[in-house]
C-alpha cells in the first residue's frame, strides 16, 4: 500500500481558540498516522517563501500578520491519499461556506481566519514538509492498528 504525506498547519486562530486537541483527534479518529507534529513562531522570511503565490495580492501582507499573531502547530499526517483525505475534511477555504461536519465547517466563520492550512497537492505537500520539517523531525512507525484501517491490496 502506498502512503502519503502531508502537511496541517494548525494557525493561530486554532491555537488561540484552544481548538489544538479537538482538530488532531479528529485526523487519529479518521486513521490518519502522525508522523511528526512541533509547536513553532512563523517568520516573515519563511511566510514569503511558503505563501510566494500571494505576493502579489493586496491581502498578502494581513495572512502574513495573521500567521504571525502566534505560535502555529505544524503537522505532518500520513495515509492513503492523506491530501485529499485531510482537504476532505477541512472543507471549502472560507468557513462560512464550509460545509457542516468539516473543521472549517464546524469552526470557522472566516475566510482568513480559518483554522488550517492544508497542503492541496501531493507535489505540494513534500516541498513544505520539507519547509516546515527537519528529516529528523518526522517519524516513521507502524501502527498497530494498520490492519484495521486498510484492507491488504489497498
Amino acid at each position: 500500500m502506498s502512503m502519503e504525506k502531508t502537511l496541517v498547519i494548525l494557525k493561530p486562530s486554532a491555537v488561540q481558540r484552544k481548538l489544538v486537541g479537538e482538530i488532531t483527534s479528529r485526523f487519529e479518529r479518521k486513521g490518519l498516522r502522525l508522523a511528526g507534529m512541533k509547536m513553532m513562531q512563523l517568520t516573515d522570511e519563511l511566510l514569503n517563501e511558503h505563501y510566494a503565490h500571494l505576493a502579489n495580492k493586496p491581502f498578502f501582507t494581513r495572512v502574513k500578520a495573521s500567521m504571525m499573531a502566534s505560535p502555529v502547530i505544524a503537522c505532518c499526517y500520513e495515509g492513503v491519499d492523506a491530501v485529499q483525505v485531510v482537504r476532505s475534511m477541512t472543507g471549502s477555504t472560507n468557513g462560512r461556506a464550509a460545509a457542516p461536519g468539516t473543521i472549517r465547517g464546524d469552526y470557522s466563520v472566516s475566510g482568513q481566519e480559518n483554522i488550517v492550512h492544508t497542503s492541496d497537492s501531493p507535489q505540494n505537500a513534500e516541498e513544505e514538509l520539507k519547509r516546515f520539517f527537519k528529516p529528523e523531525e518526522l517519524f516513521d512507525y507502524r501502527l498497530a492498528s494498520l490492519p484495521y484501517l486498510y484492507s491488504c491490496d489497498e
